[in-house]
């Protein structure tokens, strides 16, 4: 075999070898567009690892024919930044790949935003965390964000065959897919691992005449070889999902374990603790508030603190939550809330409740017979809030939990006929 890993040698060339992502690549996508017509704008490409982020970058270098830099931004700092900068460039202004942009700090965004806005450079930056909590937003502003999605099991077999019929050193070798099963679901819609597991498959069989893939010795291959855990890899999210499903489920010795499974290979805190703040929210609710307000001071005393007194925090924080009242309430609201206004945005608001800042405007009804609930008793006034066509529209359901019993029996005691608790 040769030493260049499988995946190196698998880089595709052009559009067409590149396998997934249709959504913004495929004909006629706007990508796919400004490409052909070396239009690059600065982009942030948000995705899981192994799904096409540095082989897309390279790529656009290649076809539009530009000189093409690339940082990490767990190795380089501002004076790497400013020295890759300071290089002169050809017509049209080079591409500088960022990998994993999330970790670089204010100091060293800002000396990419500079350099952005001066079109010295085509910023292209690849994260798998959510650009909008880790970037800037001036620096986000300035770039288009394009979700990359994880590989199906379509996108992996094709991967997999073109690797068998087409690489340099496989294509050699006689293969027999008995079953892809265990291969795919490994690989967890990481085309990059899916590579480097079929390469340690064909290592182990070499001398073979023929190299048998079946979810056998594919298991096998992964006992021995691949790491327990790998934060930029499918364990990142199914451990992540685990901790997230104990604490919801209730189960606070669960959560305890993922945590710690977590924190001892080295998972970033805040990562962990930015997932219970959603997590206090969208499964506790308004059964206990006060866990979101825990949740978030929990996140920022991580931030101050660090590791390792920061597990601690984390520890007490994953413990109160999985033990809370849980409701969903809200989140479900919201959603439907989102529907509703999306099907009725033409729905002109209430005259009494439209504000009412000029002489004419009152002349004309904006306002009147507006009740200011300050004015009754019990500061509640009956009234209709919703535009008129969805009066009594009901979008809250009060979860099952002591605190939102009290709540459900305050609105049937207020809005008694109007809707139904």
């Amino acid at each position: 075999m040769q030493s260049m890993p499988l995946a190196e040698r698998l880089r595709p060339k052009n559009l067409d070898e590149y396998i997934g992502q249709e959504h913004i690549l495929g004909k006629g996508k706007p990508l796919r567009k400004a490409i052909e017509a070396n239009l690059v704008p600065s982009m942030i490409l948000w995705g899981p690892p192994g799904v096409g982020k540095t082989t897309l970058s390279l790529m656009l270098a290649e076809l539009t024919k530009r000189q093409f830099f690339s940082l990490s931004a767990i190795s380089s700092g501002v004076k790497d930044l400013r020295e890759v900068l300071s290089k002169p460039s050809g017509l049209f202004p080079p591409i500088l790949f960022i990998d994993e942009i999330h970790r670089f700090n204010k100091s060293q965004q800002d000396t990419l935003l500079a350099a952005v806005e001066r079109g010295r450079v085509t910023l292209i930056g690849a994260t798998t965390e959510n650009p909008s909590f880790e970037v800037n937003s001036a620096l986000l502003s300035r770039c288009q964000v394009y979700i990359l999605e994880a590989f199906g099991q379509k996108e992996l077999y094709a991967l997999l065959q073109r690797a068998i019929n087409e690489d340099v050193e496989l294509k050699k070798l006689k293969f027999k897919l008995d079953s892809t099963n265990s291969l795919f679901r490994i690989s967890g819609g990481d085309g990059r691992k899916l590579l480097n597991l079929l390469e340690m498959v064909v290592t182990s069989q070499m001398g073979n005449k023929t190299i048998t893939i079946n979810d056998e010795n594919v298991e096998e291959v992964v006992q021995k070889n691949l790491a327990r855990y790998d934060k930029s890899g499918e364990q990142h999210y199914d451990i992540i999902s685990a901790f997230i499903k104990s604490m919801r489920g209730s189960d606070p010795n669960a959560a305890l374990y993922w945590l710690a499974r977590m924190l001892v290979a080295g998972e970033d805190m805040m990562f962990i603790a930015r997932r219970m703040l959603i997590l206090a929210s969208e499964d506790i609710g308004n059964a206990n508030p006060t866990a979101t307000i825990i949740a978030n001071n929990c996140m920022e005393a991580v931030k101050k603190i660090g590791y390792p007194e920061g597990r601690i925090i984390l520890s007490q924080t994953a413990i109160y939550l999985a033990t809370s009242p849980k409701s969903n309430a809200s989140y479900m609201a919201i959603d439907r809330a989102i529907a509703l206004a999306e099907k009725t945005s033409h729905l002109p608001v209430p005259l009494d409740l439209r504000n009412a800042p000029t002489k004419l405007m009152k002349e004309v009804g904006y306002g009147k017979d507006y009740k200011y609930s300050h004015s009754y008793e019990g500061n509640f006034a009956k009234q209709n809030f919703m535009p008129d066509d969805l009066k009594g529209e009901k979008l809250y359901e009060p979860g099952q939990n002591a605190r939102e019993h009290e709540i459900r029996k305050k609105l049937q005691t207020w809005w008694e006929d109007w809707y139904e608790y």
